[in-house]
């Protein structure tokens, strides 16, 4: 029988010589463990954390009203009472720093400001830790100009940004012969141009999501003006409202329609095109009736519904010349 001394040494020779270990000794089940080693235990994961919230970015939601030439301005430094200022923008769009000199701020929101002033007071050596805040005591454009067909055109204070309806609202409102098809100057006369349209149905004109800013110029032109003339209950000229469109039969209807003594065949459309007059015959009748498909009508376009064969004999030559001439007085003006 192999004594346990017997046995470590075979080992320890099979280890040095690299033979495997054929002799096994029988030990007893509380023996030390197997030379082989288990696998280590692959360590926990840690817990998965969901990720920070980012703090909101506020340049994500740029201020409306930027500083611009004529505003005046108070600037603070903190612990650094002597160095406080209130300074008006200049037309160049600088401002005059106590110490630091010019520095040109023009078109930014007053916390960009704070952070140019600090950046040029540390940059020229004159403070090592500038804490700088920008207040904006008068916005110098805080008017909007409203031009056109409103009740009281002239300037407007603002100083904040208002819906167009309220705009118009504030200069006393649309007039009648006011076109709907608005512009909106930006920025002066090398600035945008926005153009809308100010709809006359409540649910669209109040949902509208279009913004005036203080310093806009915005400008209501008169609507389009359609002339049916002839033989019509009501001749005149009628404003092409609500989309500013206006078609054949609509004119028409708003004339109270032809008469009984018209020539229904035919209407004559006069169209000034670069100051050249056109005249169209349009069957009137097949258009009443669906045959012929309606035709829309232009700003200043002139209607002429001739009058009967019958009634041309009892009106005479004269007044039919009249009925034309006028047409004409229309269509140069």
């Amino acid at each position: 029988m192999r004594t346990p001394e017997f046995v470590s040494c075979l080992i320890l020779a099979s280890v040095l010589l690299g033979c495997p270990v054929t002799a096994q000794a029988q030990q007893p089940a509380s023996s030390a463990p197997p030379l082989s080693t288990p696998p280590a235990e692959q360590a926990p994961s840690p817990p998965t954390t969901a990720a920070p919230v980012q703090p909101t970015n506020p340049a994500a939601n740029p201020e409306s009203l930027l500083i611009g030439p004529g505003d005046l301005l108070r600037i603070t430094v903190l612990r650094e009472s002597e160095l406080d200022q209130r300074v008006r923008v200049l037309d160049s769009g600088e401002i005059t720093l106590a110490l630091a000199g010019n520095l040109s701020i023009q078109g930014l929101t007053p916390a960009a400001a704070a952070a140019l002033i600090a950046e040029k007071y540390r940059g020229g050596g004159f403070l090592l830790r500038p804490e700088v805040s920008v207040f904006v005591e008068e916005y110098a454009t805080q008017t909007v100009t409203v031009l056109g067909q409103v009740a009281h055109p002239g300037t407007i204070k603002l100083a904040a940004p208002r819906t167009l309806i309220d705009v118009i609202s504030q200069a006393g409102g649309l007039t009648e012969t006011a076109d709907r098809h608005i512009v909106i100057e930006r920025g002066g006369k090398a600035g945008e141009r926005i153009r809308a349209f100010l709809s006359n149905r409540a649910d669209d004109a109040l949902n509208a999501d279009i913004l005036v800013r203080p310093g806009d110029t915005v400008i209501v032109p008169k609507a389009g003006i359609v002339y049916v003339l002839g033989d019509v209950a009501h001749p005149g000229g009628y404003v092409m409202e609500n989309d500013s469109q206006l078609t054949v039969l609509q004119a028409i209807a708003l004339a109270a329609g032809a008469s009984k003594t018209a020539s229904e065949k035919r209407v004559r459309l006069v169209r000034n095109v670069d100051g050249i007059t056109h005249s169209v015959d349009l069957p009137l009748r097949d258009m009443e009736r669906g045959r012929e498909p309606d035709v829309p009508l232009q700003a200043n376009d002139i209607l002429y519904v001739p009058f009967s064969l019958m009634k041309n004999v009892s009106l005479g030559i004269a007044n039919i010349t009249a009925a034309a001439s006028s047409a004409l007085i229309y269509a140069v003006h």
